[in-house]
């Protein structure tokens, strides 16, 4: 089942089942990928940048972090409004990446602008997270770059000031953050870049695009017409206010619970225009048996009293696996869900856990290379294992809406990307929200 390192024990918290169903209006923290977008395309700009409701969560606070060790000045103390001044950047700096793979792949290519020594390392399990096309891609661009035999974290940029860039070839498969690193920092390369990906399909294309969509907002030119490759001319970075839009991926354990109770909830605040993948969300949970509307309200989804089960090419949404995956364990249908191999290499081996950890707790589910297979039974409670990943928790949480007395081991890691989330979820299951 791959390798798993299991969380030692912190904060058991068993999971609230529902008695009725969910009905809720949330507000919740912005998209952690808009955000850490936003705070680097700010620290290589102009001139000062703004933004507006940012996700304030343990990843997006590492890397406001970093990139205020490479130079930049950085205001957070406002929930609700950051603001942020580029400054030269320079070292010697130290970067703390967290499990973060925004940090430790967006980053890097930042450092090697800056003058000097900036070392990077992280939670010992980031150490196993795919990095090797990343730093093979930036020594072709010019960067000078230390790392272990195995290509990975810790790793030392000895940053010149400059980056040359130029056209490279690397092979995205494991995860769209090697590309949008790239091409983040790009319009400070003295010649730009081209990227070429070469290999299997690369995942996440939603994220591409909005690296490409926030690029062009502040004022870069960049050409994606072909596919498989990007092209970003060199150029100024405009200062610019950001308005930073709910996370949908956060989003989507909240809007399962209207489809396992039969109730409704509603996101507020939700974009008629979004850089996220609604469109693909919104057929997802349609399929499983859930109405979907977007309002001036927000974005609704309402349950149909059934869910059932699918077959779905997730690799454009793995983010979601894990609580499509606790969805599909009750369901009225088996599910099989493919496209997500690159998700073994995430916060831990997704696939891996959410087999192992389900089927302590009755599942009938089994992987395979790139996805799983569910076929749903009734379900038992017990200890369910989060290996400090914040998805593996919303999927236990999924889950224990139906099947009481689901605790997991360690609730604290949604603080990675949503610190609100046991008292949220809580108060959405109880109807205080």
């Amino acid at each position: 089942m791959g390798n798993l390192t299991a969380t030692r024990p912190l904060r058991p918290w068993t999971a609230p089942t529902a008695s009725d169903p969910v009905v809720a209006s949330l507000r919740l923290p912005g998209s952690k990928s808009m955000t850490a977008r936003a705070l680097v395309l700010s620290a290589l700009a102009g001139g000062p940048s703004t933004l507006a409701r940012p996700l304030r969560a343990r990843d997006t606070e590492l890397m406001a972090g970093a990139l205020r060790a490479l130079g930049a000045h950085m205001s957070i103390a406002d929930d609700d409004r950051w603001l942020v001044r580029p400054h030269p950047l320079a070292g010697p700096a130290h970067v703390d990446v967290g499990l973060a793979g925004t940090i430790m792949r967006f980053v890097p290519p930042v450092a090697g602008l800056a003058e000097g020594r900036i070392t990077f390392d992280g939670d010992p399990q980031a150490r196993t997270r795919p990095l090797g096309p990343l730093i093979g891609a930036l020594r072709s661009l010019g960067v000078r770059i230390e790392t272990p035999a195995t290509g990975s974290l810790p790793l030392t940029v000895f940053g010149a000031g400059r980056v040359t860039g130029g056209e490279v070839v690397i092979d995205a498969s494991a995860s769209s953050q090697l590309v949008s690193g790239l091409l983040l920092a790009a319009p400070r390369f003295d010649r730009g870049v081209v990227v070429r990906h070469v290999g299997p399909p690369v995942p996440s294309a939603p994220h591409l695009r909005m690296t490409v969509q926030m690029l062009r907002a502040a004022g870069a030119a960049v050409d994606d017409t072909v596919p498989d490759v990007w092209v970003v001319e060199p150029g100024p970075l405009s200062g610019r206010g950001w308005e930073i839009e709910p996370d949908l991926s956060g989003a989507v354990p909240f809007f399962a619970a209207a489809l396992v109770t039969g109730g409704e909830v509603t996101l507020r605040g939700w974009p008629r225009s979004s850089a996220q993948p609604v469109e693909q969300l919104r057929g997802l949970l349609q399929r499983m048996g859930g109405e979907v509307s977007l309002s001036t309200e927000g974005l609704t989804v309402r349950g149909t009293g059934k869910v059932c089960g699918i077959d779905a090419d997730l690799s454009d949404v793995s983010e979601l696996t894990p609580a499509l995956t606790a969805l599909a364990m009750l369901a009225d249908s088996p599910s099989r869900f493919t496209g997500v191999a690159h998700i073994r290499g995430h916060e831990t081996d997704r696939i891996a856990a959410l087999a192992r950890e389900f089927t302590a707790l009755g599942a009938d589910i089994t992987e395979s290379t790139d996805g799983l297979e569910i076929r749903p039974r009734p379900l038992r409670g017990g200890v369910f294992r989060t290996y400090h990943d914040h998805r593996m928790a919303h999927a236990a949480a999924v889950a224990g809406l139906a099947v009481p007395g689901i605790e997991l081991d360690d609730v604290s890691c949604t603080s990675k990307t949503m610190p609100e989330f046991p008292a949220l979820w809580s108060a959405m299951v109880t109807g205080k929200s």
